[in-house]
């Protein structure tokens, strides 16, 4: 598989990313075991995890488990020298830190508990979950609000984070750091507070991205794109919207809708699941159907295809899933195909 660096770091990654939020939910500890030998197998070393991971639904009680199991794999196979392990500080959470928002202690503490949990001296890339300031990731962003933000606060804090980043970094914990959730203002000032104070240079920025959802590519990927960050794009496939299996309002059993909706939720994809956001991904399955393509592998390869570096994460609950994920890999996206991509994109914009 071919490899990238993250950003101006020398951390060097697999073109495609696996990613691990399931890992001790709908994922038992053996498939996760046997998820990621299948992905080393074809080369695909980076593996994306979290401390809140396992979600749908996150927990208080599993905090923490993905890294674990995640460390329980690398004791076993020993094979920590031949992946790079990247892992996140929640945001603002009523299940982490009693929903206190991180400062430079808690990245501290934060990092030496992802080191026991995952088994290992070093994380290569070490991720701000969300912004402290708020977001609008998630559907957030027709409500979104910046006006009650504290610019001289959010850039102490910045500076205090990077602070501890810087830290480990110099101590060997963690080689390379990154955001997630972020918006272009945010991903501009953490790098500039960085070059001023000294500390690490944002390496990543890791945000939802498909052909369904890209508010990325403006103003974040012009961002990126000066400042040598590389997006690593979570949700490709729209939460599984884009494979077609919730069509006419089905909702297969152990899917992440149905175990949303039984643990409480609105079994709605985190907002994905709406009317317009079916119509626009079945135009998107006809559209691969009509050039021979699968729309998984459609959808994965159209990322590649992108004018910024990306490395997309794919995420998978069964062995299934990611065999399928994993056959269509390798393959170029044909020019007709991608204008009949950014055609969709015209007709369904913002879909939800």
């Amino acid at each position: 598989m071919e490899r990238v660096t993250l950003g101006s770091s020398d951390v060097e990654v697999s073109r495609i990313c696996l990613g691990t939020m399931t890992f001790g939910n709908q994922t038992d500890e053996a498939c996760a075991h046997a998820q990621m030998d299948a992905a080393l197998e074809v080369g695909m070393t980076f593996m994306d995890c979290a401390e809140m991971y396992p979600v749908n639904p996150v927990r208080r009680e599993t905090v923490g488990l993905s890294e674990e199991i995640i460390g329980c794999w690398l004791a076993r196979t020993g094979n920590r020298d031949r992946v790079e392990i990247a892992t996140k500080i929640t945001g603002p959470s009523q299940v982490v830190r009693d929903g206190a928002p991180f400062d430079g202690a808690a990245v501290r503490e934060a990092i030496d508990a992802s080191l026991r949990r995952l088994q290992t001296d070093r994380i290569d890339l070490y991720q701000l979950h969300w912004p402290v300031r708020g977001s609008y990731a998630f559907r957030q962003n027709w409500t979104y609000d910046p006006s009650g933000q504290d610019k001289a606060a959010t850039l102490a804090h910045m500076e205090d984070v990077l602070g501890a980043m810087r830290d480990a970094v110099q101590a060997g914990k963690i080689r390379a750091v990154g955001l997630s959730n972020e918006s272009a203002w945010g991903l501009t000032r953490w790098c500039d507070v960085a070059d001023r104070i000294g500390g690490p240079r944002m390496a990543a920025i890791q945000n939802e991205y498909s052909p369904l959802y890209r508010p990325y590519d403006t103003d974040l990927a012009e961002v990126a794109v000066n400042e040598d960050v590389t997006l690593l794009s979570y949700s490709p496939l729209a939460a599984g919207l884009l494979t077609g299996k919730y069509a006419d309002d089905a909702m297969p059993e152990g899917s992440r809708a149905a175990v949303d909706k039984a643990s409480g939720g609105m079994g709605n994809l985190g907002g994905r699941r709406t009317k317009r956001g079916m119509k626009a991904a079945t135009a998107y399955g006809a559209l691969a159907a009509q050039h021979d393509w699968d729309v998984v592998h459609m959808a994965i390869a159209w990322q590649l295809t992108r004018p910024f570096k990306v490395v997309p994460i794919i995420g998978a609950t069964t062995m299934e899933q990611l065999r399928h994920l994993i056959a269509g890999l390798g393959r170029d996206l044909p020019d007709e195909l991608r204008r009949g991509i950014d055609r969709l994109h015209r007709h369904h914009p913002s879909p939800y």
